[in-house]
């Protein structure tokens, strides 16, 4: 029975390999490595098993290893996982004036904090804060990168 079940996973997955769907990300192929893992087959058994019905487009034995090494953890999907929504990645001059009415309610805010409030990535935020407001980050601080006379004057006052 197993002998059976293998041989028309094999063919199906010969089949299915046609046109562009000839590399890993193909379905089939994840099911058939997740088949032999469910019979406990290492993978030094089951790439030329693949190598055989697939030829020159089946995954190489390191790709076989991360997939049964995914499936040991408890990754048994054999499809793509959907991927998240993209935050937006644009600098418009509200979410300038958002960040940086955030900035002043309290200057202690992270990023990450103020990313979460505007929707936008972490990355982004920090960009803007980089560019935009002309700021490098100094140890867990935003400090002026050039500061002008006036910024060294108020620092030497409070210094004092």
């Amino acid at each position: 029975m197993s002998r059976i079940t293998s041989i028309f996973l094999l063919q199906r997955l010969k089949g299915s390999m046609t046109g562009d769907a000839r590399d890993f990300n193909n379905v089939d192929t994840r099911a058939a490595i997740r088949y032999f893992f469910l019979q406990d087959k290492p993978p030094k058994e089951i790439h030329p098993i693949l190598k055989q019905i697939l030829g020159e487009y089946a995954p190489s034995c390191a790709t076989v290893k991360n997939r049964l090494a995914l499936f040991k953890h408890g990754y048994f999907f054999t499809c793509a996982a959907p991927s998240p929504e993209r935050l937006k990645m644009v600098t418009i001059p509200a979410i300038i004036d958002q960040i940086l009415e955030l900035d002043l309610e309290d200057s202690l805010i992270s990023v990450k904090s103020r990313a979460e409030q505007l929707d936008i990535s972490r990355d982004r935020v920090g960009s803007i804060i980089h560019e935009d407001f002309n700021m490098r980050k100094l140890s867990a601080k935003w400090v002026p990168i050039c500061p002008n006379g006036n910024l060294k004057l108020q620092s030497c006052q409070s210094s004092e």
